[in-house]
């Protein structure tokens, strides 16, 4: 393995690292809602409101980010967006009271929307185009795994310290990153391209670069428009699963465990109720070969796969935590193992168990291929503000499910207890998947003609030199 492969494996390793980060933030803020309320004596729900401000500014600002990288040092713009959040980040677990707490998060919104588009766009240069979808799968997983990272954090370090140190840890590590970034190789514009290939090898660059006015090209595409669409309704359902540690704590708390050991029960059972999200890469595979046989394959697959998340979700929801044995004693290892035993043991866990494991592996098939469809239809250098545009109504649909999800639980909470109430609210915000599937089958026509657009400009730019 010559030197530039492996600086090429290591870039992409730090990306793929990088992607986990916004999504860590995010993770840590719901199992930590009760303690950082009490702390700055402040309603729960205004946390929920700090959480939404957050994602909305990182996918904001993430448009600038991302047109910026189509037009200057990539390397260098992810630097000044990472000291940019690590620093906030840390502000944050030194805030006193609310107005603090609320503009640190801003400020590492800010930051935070480097990663999405920055990263986007220069993998998408460094990925082998017949494995677009596979190996993108590997960036959307560690955006998912690091919510997972964030909650599990934030249960267990917060139980043995206080809702603090888990932000001061995120922030070091941010700083690690950036000596990280000294070393990665960008990749050149456009590198991926079968069509542009001999371009390459000859020693030319392909050096377009964004324009302002391009921004209602790209805005305008259809197949941009049905995967925002498509966006905004899958994250208002993924957007409410941030929830699902609060459904876990009432219902194990309903078992007759304390709080204590139902927050740290909870985090264990949100990653592990997630793991069927390590297919990703498997329907990232499948979407690849789908889409060589049509460029209406990938989006036809997908839907498929988004429409049949939701009733296995709703089921997982229904099914009641009956029998559960933990020591009642606030001990993550021994809670760990109880868990894995009832897992095995308990059929109530083990159903919740295969039926969370399908449902996230249906889930996962979204992302990988979502990613690999932006790529597709849009030029190299429209890549990064594309991604941003779109991943913005990724931003407003999380959001609106993070912070929807309060208004209805309030709502439902008058006619029901727990945990039916979080039962209930969270099976109304499944319903959201309908209208997201529906999208790509939509999408599927106008990407056989985008596709095509992509390739034709690419290959007449390919033999200028």
């Amino acid at each position: 393995m010559n030197i530039t492969n492996i600086k090429m494996i290591y870039t992409i390793f730090v990306f793929v690292a990088l992607a986990a980060f916004d999504n860590i933030i995010i993770g840590l803020f719901p199992p930590l809602f009760s303690s950082i309320a009490k702390d700055l004596n402040v309603n729960l729900s205004a946390l929920g409101v700090v959480s939404a401000v957050n994602i909305l500014v990182t996918s904001l600002s993430s448009i600038y980010w991302g047109y910026l990288a189509g037009k200057f040092n990539r390397k260098r713009l992810i630097i000044i967006g990472t000291i940019f959040w690590s620093i906030s980040v840390f502000l944050t677990s030194r805030c006193s009271n609310y107005i603090q707490l609320l503009v640190f998060q801003i400020f590492t919104g800010i930051g935070l929307g480097c990663i999405a588009s920055i990263g986007f766009s220069v993998l998408t240069d460094y990925i082998p185009h017949k494995f677009r979808g596979m190996l993108l799968s590997l960036w959307g997983m560690s955006q998912g795994f690091g919510g997972i990272a964030g909650a599990l954090m934030a249960s267990l370090i917060a139980t043995a310290a206080n809702w603090r140190k888990p932000f001061e840890i995120v922030s070091i590590i941010g700083f690690f990153l950036i000596i990280l970034y000294f070393f990665i190789k960008e990749p050149t514009l456009g590198e991926s391209e079968p069509e542009l290939q001999e371009l390459i090898k000859e020693g030319y660059e392909y050096n377009y670069s964004i324009e302002f006015n391009h921004l209602y090209e790209i805005a305008s595409k259809k197949s941009n428009i049905l995967l925002f669409f498509q966006g905004f309704f899958m994250n208002i359902t993924t957007g409410s699963l941030i929830w699902l540690p609060t459904l876990y704590i009432s219902k194990i708390q309903h078992q007759g465990y304390s709080s204590g050991t139902a927050t740290i029960a909870a985090g264990y059972l949100f990653a592990l109720f997630q793991i069927g999200g390590l297919t990703s890469s498997f329907f990232g595979y499948l979407g690849d070969v789908f889409q060589r046989k049509s460029y209406k394959g990938r989006a036809l697959l997908t839907s498929f796969f988004v429409f049949i998340t939701m009733p296995f979700y709703i089921a997982m929801f229904i099914i009641p935590m009956n029998n559960l044995a933990l020591p009642n004693n606030n001990n993550p290892s021994l809670i760990l193992i109880s868990l894995l035993k009832q897992i095995v043991m308990n059929p109530w866990i083990a159903g919740m168990f295969i039926l969370s494991f399908l449902a996230s592996a249906s889930q996962s098939a979204n992302t990988p291929n979502w990613l690999a469809l932006i790529t597709d239809v849009n030029l190299p250098e429209h890549r990064g503000t594309a991604f941003s545009v779109s991943n913005l109504a990724n931003s407003l649909g999380r959001t609106l499910g993070n912070v929807g999800i309060g208004y209805v639980l309030a709502i439902i909470s008058i006619y029901r207890g727990e945990p039916q109430n979080y039962m209930i609210t969270l099976i109304i915000f499944q319903l959201f998947l309908i209208p997201a599937a529906y999208y790509y089958i939509k999408m599927a026509k106008s990407n056989i003609k985008d596709i095509s657009d992509v390739k034709s400009t690419l290959r007449k730019r390919g033999k200028l030199a």
